[in-house]
């Protein structure tokens, strides 16, 4: 079974920072899958612009290296291939002075197709990004403009941000990218407790009894040095992704999948999050950074050694959050989040409440409480674990299974990447997956306060061996609640 492919309209797409990292791993591999699912109607275009000097060809032929290490073999047709390099050409403008912007302005020309400029630039340029297009009248009422996080460093900086675009760009216009958002199994979230008459009535205070959020990585610093350690964990992942997760577990039911309706229900979770403050961050966070160990299978050095300097800059961070509303008083959220850690994975599991009295008494061994997980990555899927007879005639043993749904398994086809349905949400103009300013606001009001008590204590990062699980303060953090974090195989 393939999922159905609606062509969307006729498009120009213009990515700031077209030779860069973000440029060459994820937007051109995706726009090429979406080229070759024929999602594009005529005349599309795909223009990159950078500071670097650089040909048409010379960007065609960036692109097609690109295609070639980020795309599996057996995924590119030449045919397809040699279409989409045609659709690109290339202009060099320097955001900063504003050379180049006329040229820009005549590549493009007088259409009035679709018309998305992407920034997979530093944020610091966002604003001259945006007054340079207005300035040199390239905004049209067709437009939009696709914003890359970290939207600011705090809720100070989000704000300034957020006006610095807003005084070029209608809100309706402004898409602030999330690509966690745009995965197959957060999107099925909403199936499973919206379409589905099992789940609904049980996801509240009565029935469920805690909920953890893992986003877990491998690598170390890789490329990202720089803005790595001026921003740290907190900021990198929980501000954005793991909020987001969040969100769309606890959120009530939006009156329809309407961008505006899914994104207040949102709001309202990040509005009713118990804050965490000086006094209670010590109880309630966790933050650390890994020192040399092994991972994916060799040694690899710790986080300042790979930096080249101190810092107190966290690789981890473990927190309880709770809100405070009728559907999840009392039910503890618990988040962990870091890099060199043991696998990578990212999944949200339910933890259903264990049952109030067994019948089955001791021989029939424990009785585990049902969990949901949802898995994002690697891996996608859903599983059920639940209670059964252990097969045979021993008398009643009870052993827990999961009742497993691979969608590599279920669905066969390939799923289309998290950048390649967002990128068309764009050209479409639904927001739904994408952050409101006051979504990223309300997010940073949460994350200030933690950020704030760590520096004041001047706490040092707890450190952690590369390939292990963090801090063993992760682990009593859920412990002394005694309960303990999901076993990821």
């Amino acid at each position: 079974m393939t999922s159905q492919i609606i062509p969307v309209d006729p498009f120009d797409f213009i990515i700031f920072g077209g030779t860069g990292d973000l440029s060459e791993r994820k937007l051109l591999p995706s726009l090429y899958y979406r080229q070759r699912d024929h999602q594009f109607s005529e005349p599309t275009r795909i223009i990159g612009t950078s500071r670097s000097k650089m040909t048409d060809e010379e960007f065609q032929s960036f692109a097609r290296q690109a295609i070639a290490d980020h795309v599996k073999p057996e995924d590119i047709d030449a045919t397809e291939l040699k279409t989409f390099l045609a659709r690109l050409s290339y202009v060099p403008a320097d955001a900063t002075t504003g050379a180049g912007f006329d040229r820009l302005k005549k590549a493009i020309g007088d259409s009035e197709h679709i018309r998305a400029f992407y920034l997979a630039v530093a944020p610091a340029l966002f604003g001259d990004i945006s007054h340079k297009l207005k300035e040199h009248g390239l905004i049209t009422p067709n437009s939009r403009i696709v914003l890359e996080k970290p939207i600011g460093r705090d809720l100070a900086s989000a704000r300034a941000l957020n006006d610095l675009v807003g005084d070029d760009f209608h809100e309706s216009q402004i898409f602030r990218i999330d690509h966690y958002l745009g995965k197959e199994t957060v999107q099925n979230l909403m199936a499973l407790r919206f379409a589905n008459a099992l789940y609904e009535p049980l996801w509240n205070s009565a029935n469920v009894d805690h909920v953890q959020i893992t986003v877990a990585e491998t690598v170390g610093l890789e490329d990202r040095v720089t803005y790595y350690d001026k921003a740290g964990a907190l900021r990198d992942m929980v501000q954005n992704h793991m909020l987001q997760l969040l969100c769309l577990v606890a959120m009530e039911a939006p009156s329809s999948m309407d961008a505006d309706a899914v994104r207040d229900e949102k709001l309202k979770v990040l509005r009713a999050l118990k804050r965490i403050n000086g006094n209670e961050a010590p109880k309630h966070t966790v933050r650390g950074q890994y020192r040399a160990g092994a991972s994916a299978g060799g040694p690899v050095k710790g986080y300042v050694d790979e930096l080249g300097k101190n810092s107190n800059t966290e690789t981890f961070v473990a927190l309880k959050a709770e809100i405070g509303n009728w559907r999840w008083a009392g039910v503890p959220f618990y988040l962990r989040t870091g890099k060199r850690l043991a696998t990578r994975v990212s999944e949200i599991v339910i933890e259903f409440k264990p049952i109030p009295h067994s019948i089955f008494g001791d021989s029939a061994g424990p009785i585990f409480a049902n969990q949901l997980v949802i898995r994002l990555q690697p891996d996608e899927g859903v599983k059920q674990f639940i209670m059964i007879k252990d097969p045979g005639p021993g008398g009643m043993r009870l052993r827990q299974i999961p009742l497993d749904m691979s969608f590599a398994l279920s669905f066969g086809a390939r799923a289309p990447d998290a950048y390649e349905r967002l990128i068309m949400d764009v050209i479409r103009g639904n927001q739904t997956l994408f952050m409101r300013r006051d979504e990223v606001e309300a997010a940073w009001k949460w994350i200030d306060p933690i950020q704030n008590a760590w520096e004041n204590a001047r706490q040092e990062a707890q450190s952690y061996t590369a390939g292990t699980w963090g801090p063993s303060a992760s682990i009593a953090l859920i412990e002394r609640d005694g309960r303990t974090w999901h076993e990821s195989n």
